[in-house]
């Protein structure tokens, strides 16, 4: 006597779940790792989260630019985004200047995208209100702000400039006491300044 398979074959509208739960899970994976790692687009910051978007700036930002652009990129990463090359010399710099009560200054690099560096500030005298941030070139009053702190003494960190432009921070002394703010900077960038 032989077997037979006694497995009832699955109805359409079983099927149709199926295909739907397949669909749902392939929109999923497309939103949260295929456009995060291949174009850099992370509507849900899943991606940045899991560094899958650091695959994606080397090819995508390239593809994007003119030849001559693309030919003079500065940083070429590995996939892991572990190391990262540069053609702008390595620099060293420190900085410092005085807020009087309600004055504010800024320092700034000037950068090439995908440019970083390392930074460590601290203050004597009193503390200050801090925003860092950068403008693109030729862009105006207009800037994009990273981060603000108030009444801070020191911080120090790492910093991937996210475009072309001039980067780094705005001090204010909201205080009744000369401030002096020390910053020291190393890392890869064309110049850094105190702005006007």
């Amino acid at each position: 006597m032989s077997a037979h398979n006694t497995h009832p074959l699955p109805t359409l509208k079983q099927l149709f779940k199926a295909t739907g739960i397949a669909l749902l899970a392939a929109g999923a994976i497309l939103i949260t790792t295929v456009l995060p790692s291949e174009f850099g687009i992370d509507p849900t910051g899943i991606g940045k989260a899991m560094g899958l978007t650091a695959l994606s700036a080397t090819t995508a930002e390239a593809a994007k630019l003119p030849n001559s652009v693309a030919t003079a990129a500065p940083v070429a990463q590995t996939p892991a985004g572990i190391v990262a090359k540069s053609d702008v010399p390595f620099s060293s710099d420190e900085m410092s200047l005085t807020l009087q009560p309600s004055e504010g200054a800024e320092i700034k690099a000037t950068m090439r995208k995908g440019e970083q560096f390392v930074f460590n500030w601290a203050t004597e005298g009193g503390s200050v209100n801090v925003d860092m941030h950068g403008e693109k070139l030729n862009a105006g009053d207009k800037f994009t702000s990273y981060w603000k702190g108030q009444q801070l003494t020191n911080d120090k960190g790492t910093f991937v400039a996210p475009f072309e432009g001039t980067h780094g921070w705005f001090w204010r002394n909201r205080g009744d006491k000369p401030v002096t703010v020390k910053v020291n900077v190393s890392g890869f960038y064309e110049k850094l300044a105190r702005m006007k």
